[in-house]
């Protein structure tokens, strides 16, 4: 299972330091590549806006 990213991203970029496998790509809203995720929550963790969750 791998998290997402909902419409609420700020694209602020404090999640994409964050992951260990570069699963997270940049845009008005970030995605994560769920076939990358692995599923760790770190971006979740340092999310301002808790707009990251499992998916």
């Amino acid at each position: 299972m791998a998290y997402v990213i909902t419409e609420d991203c700020t694209a602020c970029g404090s999640c994409i330091d964050e992951c260990p496998v570069e699963a997270i790509s940049e845009g008005d809203i970030y995605k994560i590549d769920p076939d990358v995720c692995t599923d760790c929550g770190s971006c979740a963790d340092v999310c301002p806006v808790e707009a990251i969750h499992p998916e």
